[in-house]
C-alpha cells in the first residue's frame, strides 16, 4: 500500500509520457487532476534533467479546464494575475492567494462540519451540550450509586433515592430551563 501523506511522484519521460511510480502505469492529465481532486499532493519530475515540473503541468490543467468551458477564474482575476507579473505587487500576489485558499479550504471545511452536525452553529450549543453531559454523569451516576451516605455500618440512617416520578419532576424542569436559555439566545 502506498504512503498517501508523501507527495505522488509522476516521471515525465522524454517521449512525454507520464508515469505513476505507486502504480507503474502511466498517466494522464486528467489522471493527475483527479488525484489531486482526491486530496492528494503530487510532484512531477523530468526523469532525464531532474527538473521539477509540477508547476508547468498544473498550470496546463487548469488552463485546459478553463478552455473546454470549465470556467472557474473570471476575466478580471486573470487580467490581474497577468498585470502580477510585471508590476512590484508581484512579491505580495502569491502570499495573497495562497492565504485566500486557505481560508476558502477552513471555511468549507467548517461549513462540511455544520452540515453534518447543524446544532453545532447554533448560539449556546457548547454550554447545552456540556450541561446535558453533566446531567446525564449525575443521572447515571445516581441510578448506579445505589444508596449513599451511610447505612447499618455506620449507625446512620440511609439516604432516600429520589423516586421516578421525582426524577421526572426534575428532568422536566431541567429542560424547560434549557428551553427558556434556548428562547433567550434565539432572541
Amino acid at each position: 500500500m502506498a504512503d498517501t501523506s508523501a507527495p505522488l511522484l509522476i516521471k515525465r519521460y522524454a517521449s512525454r509520457r507520464l508515469y505513476n511510480t505507486e502504480t507503474s502505469d502511466y498517466v494522464t492529465l486528467d489522471d493527475i487532476a483527479k488525484f489531486i481532486r482526491e486530496g492528494r499532493e503530487v510532484q512531477i519530475i523530468d526523469l532525464k534533467s531532474g527538473d521539477d515540473l509540477t508547476r508547468q503541468y498544473l498550470l496546463q490543467i487548469i488552463a485546459d479546464h478553463e478552455s473546454h468551458g470549465q470556467s472557474v477564474l473570471p476575466i478580471n482575476v486573470l487580467t490581474d494575475l497577468v498585470r502580477s507579473y510585471t508590476t512590484e505587487v508581484q512579491s505580495v500576489v502569491p502570499e495573497f492567494l495562497a492565504a485566500s485558499f486557505d481560508m476558502l479550504r477552513n471555511g468549507q471545511s467548517k461549513l462540511v462540519e455544520n452540515l453534518t452536525n447543524p446544532m453545532s452553529a447554533m448560539p449556546g450549543f457548547e454550554a447545552m451540550k456540556a450541561q446535558q453531559e453533566a446531567f446525564m454523569k449525575a443521572m447515571t451516576g445516581g441510578m448506579s450509586g445505589g444508596w449513599s451516605g451511610g447505612g447499618a455500618e455506620t449507625g446512620k440512617a440511609p439516604k432516600e433515592t429520589p423516586t421516578k416520578s421525582e426524577d421526572l419532576d426534575e428532568i422536566k424542569q431541567q429542560l424547560a430551563d434549557l428551553q427558556a436559555k434556548l428562547s433567550k439566545l434565539g432572541s
